[in-house]
């Protein structure tokens, strides 16, 4: 009689290949029963998640204009009343420089075209806040006496 030409190997991988097979055969099964299954939830009023459908007594009626999506535009902000504060720091070459308000103890960027006079470190100066492109700027600088 002629030999088997399985080898014990042959014979393990083929255990594998098989095995592989089923245990994918049974978890397409699983994923087909657990798709069947209908998982309905549905939000309350405090927007919590139950399986009840919502009371339809309940119900309001909003208006689609009333419902704002993103936020909101900030207002520009008009603050005429004058500040006082004090010269932090101020680069004469590059034309800036921050000013240290007393009563906040905010740092306000200054560019030298929002000057009305020459100002120098550590002078204490008053000015007003204008809305720039990074934060507020100081504006209409002048010392103060």
């Amino acid at each position: 009689m002629a030999k088997s030409k399985e080898t014990f190997g042959k014979k393990e991988k083929e255990k594998k290949r098989q095995k592989k097979k089923q245990d994918k055969q049974l978890r397409k099964e699983e994923r087909k029963a657990a798709e069947s299954v209908e998982m309905t939830v549905y939000v309350d009023e405090f927007g919590n998640l139950v399986e009840t459908p919502p009371d339809p007594t309940k119900k309001k009626k909003i208006k689609a204009e009333n419902i704002v999506i993103g936020v909101p535009k900030q207002e520009d902000i008009e603050d005429d009343h004058i500040r006082r504060g004090r010269v932090e720091f101020f680069n004469d070459q590059k034309g800036f420089g921050f000013i240290k308000d007393l009563d906040s103890r905010e740092k306000y960027f200054v560019h030298v075209n929002g000057l009305l006079e020459e100002i120098k470190e550590n002078n204490m100066v008053t000015f007003e806040l204008e809305q720039g492109m990074k934060g507020m700027n100081a504006v209409k600088v002048k010392k103060s006496k």
